[in-house]
């Protein structure tokens, strides 16, 4: 039988209702304390017709922000509120996993402890300006980590994910693209390295294999994702030989049988011009199941379903405009215009005030 976007699908042990994924969004409307407010359980639980959710990427850590109004996942407080949404979206007969999130070298001291530098692999500043409460300021030089900070981050991760477990997440995808810590230590235009932690292909992805095998070892590998985009170039990123990284990358997450690998398939954000990568050969390599995100539209996402490239379709802007976008994509319904200005930060309006379509 010939698979399409709303074919049932496996993700692990995470069963989908249709391959039809919500994308991670930042919208930046969490409340006091990195807290998720009533107003982020209703626009989850508006998109749970979604096979799966995964949430906007979350800080594991106070050091672990970049940008205003975030959500969190490492106090209890921010538990008790993330438990509303799962029980929300389970409640709709829906799956939600959430996207384990640090910066690194993306943030700005106002918005780290004490007014602590940004970390990152290497001390290299990167261009663009910082999103913070005061507004859009300059980014800063970032503090190198030294390795044996390292083990202390894995834990984060680790904390992190016992706390996704306790707030009822279906599983956990750890983010390791779009130019954030895990990122910038992949890609050699942000880490220059000579320790155990750069240079080789090998080197560059340990961190990402010790996150991956400590988030692994808490939750499962059935109920763990892992999100790259290795030419996106948001962020200030490159690397000198992306396809080789990141083949390496695919190969070596082969290890843990995860539940999905994310790609990132170009470049997103305005970052400018992505490098080519062939992004078939890169599917080719991961021997688990695969979910595509970029510029897929329902004919895109139902042909790479069918051709066996992807497993399942991430939707990030559609999902913004159109709550119900599994109906409208099943009714073949034209769909809401996404409004920009409203996409980071705000109140419900361009959030939870989208129009569904009306059944008569």
């Amino acid at each position: 039988m010939s698979k399409d976007l709303f074919s049932p699908a496996t993700l692990g042990s995470i069963s989908l209702k249709n391959r039809i994924v919500m994308a991670p969004l930042t919208r930046n409307r969490a409340g006091e304390g990195a807290v998720p407010q009533p107003i982020n359980v209703t626009y989850y639980e508006q998109r749970a017709t979604a096979g799966l959710i995964v949430t906007e990427a979350t800080p594991i850590s106070a050091m672990a922000h970049g940008y205003p109004a975030l959500p969190g996942i490492y106090t209890d407080a921010q538990v008790a509120g993330w438990k509303k949404i799962t029980d929300a979206v389970h409640a709709k007969g829906g799956k939600i996993v959430i996207q384990l999130w640090h910066v690194g070298r993306i943030s700005h001291p106002s918005l780290l402890p004490n007014n602590a530098l940004p970390v990152a692999p290497s001390a290299i500043k990167p261009a663009g300006k910082a999103f913070t409460y005061q507004g859009l300021v300059d980014y800063v030089e970032p503090r190198a980590l030294d390795a044996s900070e390292l083990p202390a981050i894995v834990q984060d991760y680790v904390h992190a994910t016992q706390c996704a477990i306790a707030a009822g997440f279906d599983g956990v995808e750890i983010h390791a693209a779009n130019g954030y810590l895990l990122d910038q230590f992949l890609r050699d235009g942000s880490n220059q390295r000579t320790d155990q932690y750069g240079g080789s292909y090998e080197n560059r992805a340990r961190l990402l294999m010790e996150v991956t095998s400590a988030v692994v070892d808490v939750i499962g590998a059935d109920k763990v994702g892992v999100r790259l985009s290795p030419v996106n170039p948001f962020n200030d990123m490159k690397d000198s030989n992306p396809q080789a990284i990141f083949n390496y990358v695919a190969t070596a997450l082969n290890q843990f049988n995860l539940a999905y690998l994310h790609a990132v398939e170009g470049g997103i954000h305005g970052g400018g011009e992505a490098d080519p990568f062939d992004f078939s050969a890169f599917r080719q390599l991961f021997k688990g199941a695969y979910m595509a995100n970029l510029s897929y539209d329902k004919a895109r996402g139902n042909a790479a379903i069918a051709s066996g490239h992807a497993d399942v379709i991430a939707y990030g802007v559609p999902f913004i405009a159109n709550p119900d976008l599994v109906e409208r994509f099943k009714q073949d319904a034209p769909l809401n215009e996404a409004d920009s200005k409203t996409f980071y930060g705000g109140t419900e309006k361009g959030y939870t005030d989208y129009p569904v379509l009306t059944t008569v």
